[in-house]
């Protein structure tokens, strides 16, 4: 019996966007028992409505089945992969240049469950748990993803975010625009300098004011944040590995990505 489909799978023009990062099955041996696309779709379950993998409605695949490529496909880096070409898909359908010129730094304190893993405590916000460090484009498009614990002060843990970011290869990055917390490394934007050639500009509130304020450029990172944050996998850091949350980051992009091109298509 054919399963009724759930609001968190893919379409029939989704898929055919996002069935080009999947790995294919592989020929000889015995044939697959699950189609790609139900695989994926269970995994999306996941991500989406924040169950654990043993909750998986019985509909979908055996839920062991489901983590284990997803553990497979997330140690190949099909998601960052996936993640990485959509986003170029996306620049070119709005007629922008493939490599971004600029690009906006910002972290996310999320806490933790009694899972192990790396995890410390933010202070400032008051959260045990991990930092999600990102740098996205001007248009909002995850440029790199870094999970760490966060007790690790941003201005830190950005230079492995700037090694990443380097290492996705973006020839015309030129500026990179971060909160004023990042000052609190006096070295860092002449490090970013000489090692990568890019400006570090720091966008601080304008003095005397108070409350909200939304403030050029830093405003785009905030609202990948909160697209990021529709999934509610990615409500709390429920994995015991860090990799596993940059992985989940990568593959809610892309799917947001997806969806974007099935309905300019």
């Amino acid at each position: 019996m054919k399963r009724k489909s759930d609001r968190s799978d893919l379409n029939d023009t989704e898929w055919d966007i996002m069935k080009a990062y999947i790995p294919a099955v592989q020929s000889g041996g015995r044939p697959a028992k699950h189609s790609r696309r139900e695989i994926v779709n269970a995994i999306l379950y996941v991500l989406r409505t924040g169950c654990g993998w043993e909750y998986l409605p019985h509909e979908f695949p055996p839920s062991k089945t489901v983590y284990d490529y997803f553990r497979q496909w997330r140690k190949r880096g099909v998601w960052q992969q996936a993640n990485a070409a959509l986003r170029d898909q996306n620049r070119q359908r709005q007629k922008r240049e493939v490599s971004p010129s600029g690009a906006v730094i910002d972290s996310q304190s999320a806490q933790t469950t009694e899972r192990g893993g790396e995890k410390g405590f933010d202070a400032g916000k008051k959260v045990k748990g991990r930092k999600r460090h990102i740098v996205v484009d001007t248009v909002g498009h995850v440029l790199t993803v870094y999970v760490h614990k966060a007790n690790l002060q941003d201005y830190h843990g950005a230079r492995e975010v700037f090694r990443r970011l380097a290492a996705t290869g973006l020839p015309r990055l030129h500026k990179i625009w971060a909160d004023a917390i990042y000052k609190g490394d006096k070295t860092l934007a002449a490090w970013v300098k000489q090692q990568f050639g890019w400006i570090l500009e720091v966008v601080e509130r304008p003095p005397g004011s108070k409350g909200f304020h939304v403030l050029p450029k830093r405003w785009v990172v905030e609202r990948t944040f909160a697209w990021l944050g529709r999934n509610r996998r990615l409500s709390k850091d429920y994995e015991g590995c860090s990799q596993t949350t940059e992985a989940w980051i990568y593959l809610a992009m892309s799917v947001l990505m997806a969806k974007r091109l099935a309905l300019s298509s």
